[in-house]
């Protein structure tokens, strides 16, 4: 299989930032507005670890091809078993069925780590992302409209949740 992963080190982070700033002007990714830096990433980067919440370096046929991380859900320890999957491609790797390898990653890890549910939020205008996790088994749990004033439109959220373990 062309698509890679290994988890993210130090030296990765200024490319993951950089993946991270090339979605922002789109408007369609996340809710930042302006580029981050890699000073402002560090806490994020830090909370990931191998063994609780891991954060991957996406390999496609053997070049850098974005990064795929868990966060933890709500900070409150009856979630553990609950993370949100975050994936950032490279633009050039987008469409090739990177993404659904990713999610299958992601469902892979979660019996190791004791993830139950994966949960994706996503803009509610970003069909790319909401069709590839509707056809990988997730479901509109939430919808979240007009939260996001991204200065030139307000866009919604939607919340999407797959159990994994059941």
């Amino acid at each position: 299989m062309p698509v890679q992963f290994h988890h993210a080190h130090t030296t990765d982070l200024t490319r993951i930032v950089d993946t991270y700033n090339s979605t922002i002007a789109s408007r369609l990714v996340t809710a930042d507005l302006s580029p981050v830096t890699v000073a402002d990433k560090q806490a994020w980067f830090d909370a990931h670890t191998p063994h609780r919440r891991p954060l991957w370096i996406v390999e496609y046929d053997g070049l850098y091809a974005g990064w795929m991380s868990f966060n933890s859900f709500y900070g409150r320890p009856a979630y553990d078993g609950t993370v949100e999957v975050s994936i950032y491609l490279e633009e050039n790797c987008r469409g090739k069925g990177v993404g659904k390898a990713c999610l299958e990653k992601a469902f892979e890890a979660c019996y190791e780590l004791q993830v139950k549910t994966l949960l994706g939020f996503i803009f509610d205008h970003n069909e790319p992302s909401l069709q590839l996790f509707y056809k990988m088994g997730f479901e509109k749990w939430a919808h979240l409209p007009r939260i996001a004033d991204m200065k030139d439109a307000e866009r919604g959220l939607i919340i999407v949740g797959r159990r994994v373990i059941p």
